[in-house]
């Protein structure tokens, strides 16, 4: 196969097989040949990377399961590798250093496309508590001039009930949770905006959006950026 990407899945599995439904569900086709082509590596038994971030001295390393997967990806040389997991996104640049593919990068993405919707502002981040401590997102946010709200205890506790409880271990869609999380990020902490950094926070979007407020799904950001890039890739080769 050429002129293809690949998507570096499984983290988790739902959340991928999300991204991996809207990429297709967006990608204007008439006829089979129309869809995209890549390779999607569900890489379900990396280790958790918020339990590597929080705890590094006892938790599993994801690192070395990551870098195998791009040693993979050298192999087969696709245009471009799709970093799904917000969290893995902590180690970007030891990711990118080990492949001179371009790995696109979400919560740069995200960032710039908020920019072009709002001037500035405070706005919510919602992730795991990985990315809350790892920051990429507050770096990318404050880099194009917004300030960042993370959330306090009691809101990251039902975040994490959300992502883990709910989803990961129950693949469940807590509709009504997710919306009392959205209304205490941007009404409590009086946001404009609220960043989802997270995955299974996306799936979320994808299946009850009906909630008023402005959200920006960086998963949708990276569907649509995939999406630009392939079919760019396609018209030069």
């Amino acid at each position: 196969m050429e002129n293809f990407f690949s998507i570096m899945g499984g983290m988790g599995t739902m959340a991928t097989e999300s991204f991996v439904r809207i990429l297709n569900q967006r990608t204007i086709t008439h006829k089979d040949q129309d869809y995209l082509n890549y390779v999607l590596f569900n890489h379900a038994t990396v280790p958790d990377r918020t339990q590597a971030i929080l705890e590094p001295e006892t938790a599993a390393d994801p690192l070395p399961y990551l870098l195998d997967d791009i040693a993979k990806q050298n192999l087969l040389e696709p245009n471009f590798i799709v970093l799904t997991c917000n969290t893995a996104h902590y180690f970007y640049d030891q990711l990118q250093k080990a492949t001179e593919i371009p790995i696109l990068h979400m919560p740069r993405e995200a960032a710039k496309a908020l920019s072009s919707q709002q001037h500035g502002g405070k706005v919510a981040f919602l992730g795991t508590e990985g990315s809350v401590k790892a920051g990429v997102y507050t770096k990318e946010l404050t880099n194009v001039g917004f300030e960042v709200v993370n959330p306090p205890a009691a809101l990251q506790n039902k975040v994490n009930q959300l992502i883990y409880g709910d989803i990961k271990e129950r693949d469940f869609l807590n509709v009504p949770l997710y919306h009392e999380i959205l209304a205490d990020a941007i009404e409590g902490q009086e946001c404009e905006s609220v960043v989802l950094g997270c995955t299974e926070l996306s799936l979320m979007e994808e299946h009850a959006p009906g909630h008023g407020y402005h959200v920006v799904d960086a998963q949708s950001i990276l569907v649509d950026c995939t999406i630009e890039r392939a079919l760019a890739d396609r018209k030069i080769k």
